[in-house]
């Protein structure tokens, strides 16, 4: 049975900050703890890009890399070494897929020792890189067919291919019968293809037959066929036979690793919670919604001795990029339950590696600690947040702002490149309240459309500047 639990709809979630009354935040496009993002000041960073358009996404982009950069400013201002960040759980990930790759190593014996003999006949058998050309009859079922009818369709099938044995024309008939238009008009021809390129039972049934022969009666989503091989090209062993070694011992290593995986899950029974589907697609919509604990440690897929969290996913969407998220949105129920699985399969994997005493020496964490925050020192270097020209008795608060905004007009102008903090932004925020508010971003739209659209020339005066320039130029001209 399935675990059951509430919906958990974005709106019940405990967001990052409360956006509070129009007094809270009147004139401001966003806050960071006490540090805000003006109106004035975004319209002033944007009214002159003109290659940008004015839209609300624009906008927001913004926006949230102003609250990222100043984050991430305050943090070096506060440290310059940033040893207050916590980074490990940037490199969890990094770590459990090492651990998982020893203990598939360690766990997972296979006999890929193959004789030239036995890789000959499989060779034969499989015919890898072949190519053959064939041509068919089909017969379909009609719309919600009774067995009677089907019985009455593949009774007129075994007729043709009777007459197609005895002799007739093979395309000939496929011209008269086949009731696939596209190739009935080609005498019932294929073309040529591969594994892979055609709907299994006909590929199964071409590749098994040999040139000139005609397959029995072949069944597919699409109805009944008759097969008639023409062509089949297939690469030499002595041409194949390195690479095709190396495909069948991959192919015996991948059996032995879902076997040791299913026998893993089998024992385990992981179960998706029933409401776990909207939740998903919720959090892949917004993945900076801070959770309450409660919700955080609510599971998603349970499974014996553990559970994959709300909060758990979380931290895997904000470790991926936007075409990850909008893949989960656009994702159906069964891909979404599919994926959920995974990540019970990975933990799964994982508290196996533990087990086993895989577990990374903490020497080998400090080491990889040590190089994100490196990485990040020389990211914060990048944008320009780790030089603070402070003014005597200057506070800090505004020297910060100075050096972000300068960060985000060089963006915008092309002198930098936007560096994007990834799923370093969403543990910086879990630490300081922020927010991007609506109807700032409503405002700053509106300002810079009116700056860009009075610096344009009305219609009228540009027909009339037009009509006076043809007239300059025009050799008679008055």
């Amino acid at each position: 049975m399935k675990t059951r639990w509430p919906v958990l709809a974005v709106a019940g979630l405990t967001m990052l900050a409360a956006c509070g009354g129009a007094e809270d935040h009147a004139g401001l496009v966003a806050r960071v703890g006490d540090q805000t993002f003006t109106v004035d000041q975004a319209v002033k960073l944007l009214e002159d890009q003109e290659n940008l358009p004015n839209q609300d996404n624009v906008v927001r982009a913004v926006a949230n890399l102003w609250v990222d950069y100043t984050l991430l400013a305050d943090e070096v201002a506060k440290d310059s070494t940033l040893k207050n960040i916590n980074l490990e759980p940037l490199i969890r990930e990094q770590l459990e897929q090492q651990m998982i790759f020893e203990l598939r190593d360690s766990v997972i014996q296979v006999d890929t020792a193959i004789s030239d003999a036995d890789l000959k006949t499989l060779y034969e058998k499989e015919a890898p890189g072949a190519r053959v050309k064939a041509s068919h009859i089909l017969f379909s079922y009609p719309d919600q067919a009774t067995q009677a009818q089907k019985d009455s369709v593949r009774k007129e099938a075994e007729e043709v291919r009777r007459r197609a044995l005895a002799g007739e024309s093979f395309s000939a008939l496929a011209r008269k019968y086949s009731q696939d238009s596209g190739s009935a008009r080609q005498g019932g021809e294929l073309g040529t293809f591969g594994r892979g390129e055609m709907v299994r039972p006909v590929e199964d049934a071409a590749f098994a037959m040999e040139p000139g022969q005609i397959s029995d009666i072949v069944e597919s989503p699409y109805g009944l066929h008759i097969i008639r091989l023409e062509e089949k090209d297939v690469p030499g062993f002595e041409q194949m036979r390195d690479s095709f070694r190396v495909q069948v011992q991959n192919q015996r290593f991948a059996v032995a690793e879902s076997t040791y995986v299913a026998n893993l899950e089998d024992q385990a029974h992981p179960q998706v919670a029933d409401d776990a589907l909207s939740v998903v697609k919720s959090i892949a919509e917004d993945p900076s919604v801070r959770l309450s604990s409660r919700a955080a440690h609510r599971p998603l897929v349970t499974y014996d001795g553990g559970a994959v969290t709300v909060g758990e996913y979380q931290m895997v969407v904000q470790s991926r990029g936007d075409d990850f998220r909008q893949s989960v949105q656009q994702a159906t129920d069964e891909q979404i339950d599919t994926f959920l699985k995974s990540l019970a399969q990975r933990d799964l994997l994982v508290d196996a590696a533990r087990k086993a005493g895989l577990e990374p020496p903490q020497a080998r964490v400090d080491s990889l600690v040590t190089q994100a925050r490196q990485q990040l020192l020389a990211v914060a270097g990048e944008i320009g947040l780790r030089k603070l020209d402070r003014a005597p008795g200057e506070a800090l608060a505004p020297a910060v702002n100075r050096v972000v905004q300068e960060a985000l007009m060089d963006i915008l102008t092309g002198a930098k490149n936007v560096v994007p903090l990834g799923q370093i932004s969403y543990q910086l925020r879990e630490d300081e309240p922020s927010t991007v508010f609506d109807d700032g971003v409503g405002q700053v739209l509106l300002k810079v459309g009116q700056i860009r659209a009075a610096r344009s020339p009305a219609p009228a005066d540009t027909i009339g500047q037009g009509a006076a320039d043809t007239t300059s130029h025009t050799p008679n001209g008055g």
